[in-house]
């Protein structure tokens, strides 16, 4: 594990931002929505604590490439570049002990810890249920699900010590509604912790810790945004780029928006962070043009 940490001048305190003096653990936060969530909270003034695997993982073989140590550098490069403070760690959230000493090392650095925002996660697609492979199986139920469980696991302490007015965030997906098909690992991941949320939301709520999930449909990543998937709706072509699959991909919501931009999920991780979203909790909220009515 390696880690970053750069204390720089703290704009954090200014007036105006919601989240001034608070800290928030982003996992994931490497690239794609963990970075923009890592970019919207530390400019509504947190501090962050961002981690990242940013290693292959063999259940994506063929699929898309995850994270690497470079693209956790420039999320930090880029929380620093707001005037943010960031502790950042290179650590699988499915390995419990050194998750657990990346979380608190920066909460040593930073002071304390108000906000988990649960992020990392991987996707595969496009076996029928019972030939979906055991090791893939096993890893996306690993990361997907033990990986929420250990980032609550390892920030309970400091969320409990910061006591009321915390926030746990939990990125599920259009998949924790629905029951896709041929998507059997992933949908069952994401049903899995939204039964882990109404726990928590249950546990914490006489605390004041609110405990929430979020709900994307097709986000603009490379999770999405790549070969694998596009072929997926354009089996008809060899090597179908963006441009080929995009009108498939906007007739999945009513909206009739191809791929939404990460911001949005971040402006909803931001709202349930803060303190104007007090009495929410144990929601599932939906960030998908109306993918999950449709």
């Amino acid at each position: 594990m390696s880690d970053t940490t750069t204390t720089s001048t703290p704009q954090a305190a200014q007036a105006g931002q919601p989240l001034a003096g608070k800290v928030a653990l982003i996992t994931g936060a490497a690239r794609g929505q963990g970075r923009s969530h890592a970019l919207r909270l530390a400019r509504d003034g947190a501090a962050i604590i961002a981690v990242d695997l940013c290693e292959h993982i063999s259940s994506l073989d063929g699929f898309y490439d995850l994270a690497t140590p470079e693209d956790l550098a420039e999320t930090v490069r880029q929380v620093e570049a707001l005037g943010g403070r960031i502790h950042a760690a290179q650590v699988d959230v499915r390995d419990i002990d050194a998750l657990t000493a990346a979380v608190d090392a920066g909460v040593s650095q930073l002071g304390s810890l108000d906000i988990v925002v649960a992020n990392a996660g991987i996707f595969t697609f496009g076996e029928a249920t019972h030939e979906v492979a055991e090791d893939s199986w096993h890893q996306l139920m690993d990361v997907n699900v033990t990986g929420v469980w250990h980032t609550y696991k390892a920030a309970a302490p400091h969320l409990l010590a910061a006591g009321a007015g915390g926030s746990v965030i939990i990125i599920a997906s259009l998949a924790g509604f629905k029951g896709l098909a041929n998507v059997a690992a992933y949908t069952t991941t994401k049903h899995a912790i939204v039964g882990l949320m109404k726990v928590l939301a249950n546990e914490l709520g006489p605390l004041g810790i609110r405990v929430n999930t979020i709900h994307p449909n097709s986000i603009d990543t490379d999770m999405v945004k790549n070969t694998r998937t596009f072929k997926l709706f354009r089996p008809d072509l060899e090597d179908p780029k963006a441009e080929d699959a995009e009108a498939a991909f906007a007739g999945l919501n009513p909206m009739g928006k191809a791929w939404i931009e990460s911001e949005h999920v971040s402006n909803a991780v931001a709202w349930l962070a803060g303190p104007e979203s007090y009495y929410v909790s144990g929601g599932q909220i939906p960030v998908d043009g109306g993918a999950s009515i449709q």
